[in-house]
């Protein structure tokens, strides 16, 4: 028995093994997993995977490794976790030797068939697990730069007023990140007045309310205004609580309302138009 021997046989079933894997995959998901997965999803990855036993020369070249990655990217992209990618991979192989041996009786059957797929199989599947980690960690990467980007967007509202939407906790490095796109963003705008808008921060504790300060001051330092708007009663009640000193800062509880001073303190106002 040899590679060639167990590669024939995979070409020969090929979608007999492709609808077995997506069995197997679907059997462990639902006692793995709480992940949603189509049909499509499964067939998509069985098919890839034989597709990629069908044509492994072994050899590691440049072209079976892009292929690889492409299959390991594209479970990464449907959401298949790492664990049950694993899983099932291990599943087919001893799956494999069943069917090569089959009909083959027992005291002829070739045990040595076990260490030939091992051999033929498992360098693939590393690689391919490897690739998914690889995969991974990319889009782990990029979501993690587009959610920083994200983070502490400075938006133009009128000419020279800008606003800066803040959500969810703020630690840190988001407050660093949030001084840097402040400071870009006022020149940037040539903003007089900036609106820091804190409505969707579940939390203002002292450390907040210190960069909240230092984010005023360093505005201050160029040459535009700072106001602080969204503060929620039990905001409020947390900053008297926390003795923290806000006089320094212009602070509205809402962004309408920080708008209109905005739009005050540049010599403007909203007015309605009469019919």
């Amino acid at each position: 028995m040899s590679n060639q021997a167990v590669l024939k046989f995979i070409s020969e079933h090929q979608n007999v093994l492709a609808g077995n894997l997506a069995d197997i995959l679907k059997d462990l998901n639902s006692n793995m997993t709480n992940v949603k997965l189509t049909e499509h999803m499964y067939e998509t990855i069985s098919n890839e995977y034989i597709h990629i036993l069908m044509n492994e020369s072994g050899d590691g070249n440049e072209k079976s490794i892009d292929t690889i990655y492409q299959f390991s990217s594209k479970a990464v992209q449907l959401g298949v976790p790492l664990k049950l990618l694993s899983s099932g991979l291990s599943a087919f192989w001893k799956h494999l030797y069943y069917e090569m041996n089959k009909d083959v009786p027992e005291d002829q059957q070739c045990y040595d068939l076990i260490w030939e797929i091992d051999k033929f199989i498992e360098p693939i599947n590393s690689e391919i697990l490897n690739q998914y980690a690889i995969s991974w960690e990319k889009t782990v990467a990029l979501q993690k730069v587009a959610l920083q980007e994200l983070s502490a967007p400075l938006i133009p509202v009128f000419e020279n007023i800008t606003v800066m939407p803040l959500v969810g906790t703020i630690d840190t490095e988001r407050a660093k990140k949030i001084m840097e796109n402040l400071l870009s963003g006022v020149v940037k705008h040539r903003s007089e007045v900036v609106l820091i808008d804190i409505t969707g921060v579940p939390v203002v504790d002292t450390m907040v309310a210190h960069h909240i300060m230092q984010a005023s001051e360093a505005v201050r330092l160029v040459g535009a205004k700072c106001l602080l708007v969204g503060i929620r009663p039990e905001i409020a009640q947390t900053i008297v609580n926390l003795g923290i000193d806000l006089t320094q800062v212009i602070t509205k509880n809402t962004l309408q309302k920080g708008i209109q001073t905005a739009l005050e303190m540049t010599d403007r106002k909203i007015v309605s138009l009469e019919e």
